[in-house]
Parts: C-alpha cells; sequence; structure tokens
C-alpha cells in the first residue's frame, strides 16, 4: 500500500486524556464523519441529498456527531481499563450508550440518524482499548475478536430466550423473519467488516482513488452482504433482496472502481429514494471499517486524500432534477 500521510487522524489529546483512548474514540468519531460525507449513496443521507429520508440531512448528522463523539473516547477508556471477563463489559458500554443515546435524540429532536452506529462503534471503541497494547499496532482480528467475547450471548438472551413480546425493531424483525440483525454482526465478531468492508477499502485505496470513491467502493461491498435490518423494516425481505441483488450486480462491474459501476450507482440511488429503502445498517458498517482501518494503519493513505475525482459525484443527487 502506498506510504501513509503524515498527518494524524485527530487533534492533539485533551490534557489528562490517555493517548489510546483519545486514538480509538477518535477514529470511531472519524467513521460516522466520513460515512455521511460519501456521495453518491443508495438511499442515505449525504452532502448532496436527503436520501429516502423526509426528517434527517446533512447538518442533522453533524448535530448528532457532535452530541455523541465523547462517547466513543468514554467506551475505549472502559475497554482500556478492564482486565476480567470481557462480556462484563457490554453491560458498561450500554450504560454510557444511553446516556449518548438520549443526547443525540435531544440534538436531532427526536430523528434517528446514528442509533446503530452509536451501538457497533461504542462496542468497536470498547473491544479496541480491551485488545490495546502499546508493543504492536492494533489487529482487526483481534478487535474483531474482542467484540464477540463481549456480546458472547447477546443473540440467545436477547432475542432467542427473551422473556418479553417483541418491543424494539430488533426483536419484531427476529420474531417475524429470524434475523438477528447488529446483534448477530457483533457476536460473530463484525464478519461483514471482515470479509467485505475492509477488503473492498483496502483494494480501492491500493487503486489510489480519491478517498470518496473508495469509501464508496466499501459501501457497496458491505450493502451487497449484509442483513440489514433497517431496509428489512422498510422494505420487507422483497426489500432487502432488491437491495442486496442491486449491489451485488455493482460489485460485478467492478463497484466504485470502474466507470460502469459508478453509473450504476447513480441509478441504483435513484431506485432507492424512489422505494423509500435506505440501508442504514450498512452505512453503520461502513462506519465501523473506517474505524478499524485508521486504528490498524493511523491514517489514510496521502495519495487519496490530496485530490478531488468529480466522477464519483457527476450528475443530479438522487431525487434531484439534472
Amino acid at each position: 500500500m502506498s506510504s501513509l500521510a503524515v498527518l494524524p487522524i485527530a487533534p492533539p489529546r485533551p490534557e489528562g486524556m490517555e493517548p489510546a483512548t483519545w486514538t480509538i474514540g477518535s477514529a470511531c468519531l472519524t467513521g460516522i464523519l466520513l460515512e455521511v460525507s460519501v456521495h453518491p449513496k443508495p438511499g442515505l443521507v449525504t452532502p448532496r441529498s436527503m436520501g429516502a429520508h423526509r426528517d434527517m440531512d446533512l447538518q442533522t448528522f453533524m448535530l448528532t456527531s457532535a452530541a455523541i463523539a465523547p462517547c466513543f473516547h468514554r467506551c475505549a477508556a472502559i475497554g482500556l481499563s478492564h482486565a476480567d471477563d470481557p462480556a462484563a463489559v457490554l453491560a458498561l458500554v450500554r450504560t454510557v450508550g444511553r446516556d449518548y443515546d438520549r443526547r443525540l435524540l435531544a440534538a436531532s429532536n427526536g430523528v434517528n440518524t446514528q442509533r446503530g452506529a452509536l451501538f457497533a462503534l461504542g462496542l468497536t471503541a470498547a473491544a479496541a482499548g480491551l485488545c490495546h497494547d502499546d508493543r504492536r499496532p492494533m489487529c482487526p482480528d483481534r478487535v474483531f475478536a474482542a467484540t464477540a467475547a463481549i456480546t458472547r450471548g447477546i443473540v440467545e438472551r436477547e432475542l432467542e430466550t427473551r422473556r418479553r413480546d417483541p418491543v424494539t425493531a430488533g426483536e419484531i424483525l427476529f420474531d417475524r423473519h429470524g434475523v438477528t440483525g447488529i446483534r448477530g454482526e457483533v457476536e460473530a465478531g463484525f464478519p461483514t467488516v471482515a470479509a467485505h468492508g475492509l477488503p473492498a477499502l483496502r483494494a480501492a485505496l491500493t487503486q489510489e482513488v480519491e478517498l470518496n470513491r473508495a469509501l464508496l467502493h466499501a459501501l457497496i461491498a458491505i450493502v451487497a452482504a449484509a442483513e440489514d435490518t433497517t431496509v428489512l423494516w422498510r422494505g420487507g425481505p422483497e426489500g432487502l433482496a432488491f437491495v442486496r441483488e442491486r449491489a451485488a450486480r455493482i460489485c460485478d462491474l467492478g463497484g466504485a472502481l470502474t466507470g460502469r459501476g459508478l453509473a450504476e450507482i447513480h441509478r441504483f440511488a435513484d431506485d432507492c429514494v424512489a422505494r423509500r429503502l435506505s440501508p442504514g445498517g450498512g452505512a453503520d458498517l461502513l462506519a465501523v471499517t473506517v474505524a478499524i482501518h485508521l486504528l490498524e494503519t493511523g491514517s489514510f493513505p496521502a495519495q487519496v486524500t490530496s485530490r478531488f475525482d468529480m466522477s464519483a459525484s457527476n450528475g443530479p443527487a438522487p431525487g434531484e432534477n439534472p
């Protein structure tokens, strides 16, 4: 891979904060900021489009990102200070997460912009803290294993053998369709990120395309593979099949690394808006992918951050007139 940019991924840490806490939390915050910055995306909020949503835009995401930013540093600190059973970390992370969930909803006036990302990246931060070792670089596989250890048994406890009627969307979808959603993803150690998101991102960075395109390439690979409960909730099994099949077709065309793939991504984005479908679960996993990449490497290659490529952004935003 190309030489890394010399700029750090975050400004100097606040006085008194452990270096690892700051680095891990900042990588997770960078993940949510870069995810929303990508354009075009299928049905998701971008800098140029509200996607398939009517109640949120880029600035809504900026407000909630600012509101929840400290959560990731706090979750990293939990992992760094924990020396006992990893499964005990989950309750600690959730206590912090509930606090920032309230702050997110207050900042957005009740709109759910990033609650899934808050959960996924809070766990990522805690897992990274749990397996942090000053003597060697962060290894993605160790972070994935730590995530699985922290969430061991979560699907059985909260979906399969729970003692209440379904309340949350995740519980309702499990009862209807047997899908485990983000709980299954984290308990398995983020397999979609490991097998699809990270390889696609690395492949794009090796091609030295600009950062927006690299992130878009990774997103499409994730959407093609993810069991996205956000799509399932909005569009049912047919909607999920549509989104995954279209994303897989784009991958076959070369994803965001080819002209044909990019043209199909623009059409895909328009079609998702028309169908009111938004792969929010895939967006959350892209944010995790970015965080894991930064924890492993420290930054993106200078070649992908020093120029702007219009090819991925040409044409109107989804839903806009030419």
